[in-house]
């Protein structure tokens, strides 16, 4: 937070933050202290992003975008994945940040040891549901950690043929594996109308760092704050 206070006057229009998640105890403190310049970072979904008058006080301090690891539209594979997530809470998150003007950068995960094609399919009706508060979408392919505890249990093969890789290739035990995983967004997750619009709102370089500027009628140059 001391930061802060150290940032060099003029130049930087948009504020950074490399933390993995901003949390509520500094998002408070942005919204009683703002730093006087436009901001954005990850931020994990909890009950502060669902009061709409909290809400409003980000974006009053300079909030212009969050981005959220939603990871999954189906409550069994986020409860299997141990993330802590509830879906009631993040509708009402999506909801709340729309209704402020507060832009969500929303990730999804799919092909997870947890996940199915089902599952999958309740992720898009997920998205659909919520697709008029979701400014821009990052569809990524679940990586096994090479010394996860998931990769003890699962039959894996190298990810390629480098020593350092930090990957393991694996047998899906569910039978999702990456080349399904791969046919589905690409034929079916993103063929919806509302899912297109919202995958080419999404800037063509370095898209979520250069998201924000979408979501702002002025282009700047930015800072980075970060731990």
């Amino acid at each position: 937070m001391a930061e802060l206070t150290r940032l060099p006057g003029g130049g930087a229009g948009l504020i950074h933050f490399l933390d993995n998640a901003l949390a509520p105890r500094l998002l408070g403190f942005l919204a009683d202290h703002p730093p006087g310049i436009p901001w954005y970072g990850f931020a994990r979904i909890t009950a502060h992003l669902t009061d709409l008058d909290f809400v409003r006080r980000l974006k009053k301090a300079g909030c212009r975008m969050l981005k959220l690891g939603v990871e999954s539209g189906d409550q069994a594979v986020l409860d299997a994945l141990n993330k802590g997530t509830d879906l009631d809470m993040v509708t009402m998150a999506l909801q709340t940040l729309h209704q402020a003007g507060i832009a969500t950068y929303v990730y999804l995960l799919f092909g997870t040891p947890a996940e199915d094609e089902a599952a999958a399919e309740r992720t898009l009706d997920f998205t659909l549901a919520h697709a008029g508060c979701i400014d821009f979408l990052n569809l990524a392919i679940f990586n096994l950690p090479a010394h996860s505890r998931e990769a003890a249990g699962l039959s894996t093969l190298d990810f390629y043929a480098g020593d350092l890789s930090l990957y393991r290739e694996f047998t899906h035990p569910r039978g999702w594996n990456r080349d399904r995983v791969r046919r589905f967004l690409a034929g079916w997750f993103k063929r919806p109308a509302p899912i297109r619009a919202i995958l080419s709102h999404d800037p063509p370089f370095f898209t979520s760092n250069h998201a924000p500027f979408f979501a702002q009628p002025q282009n700047r140059q930015a800072a980075t704050v970060g731990p």
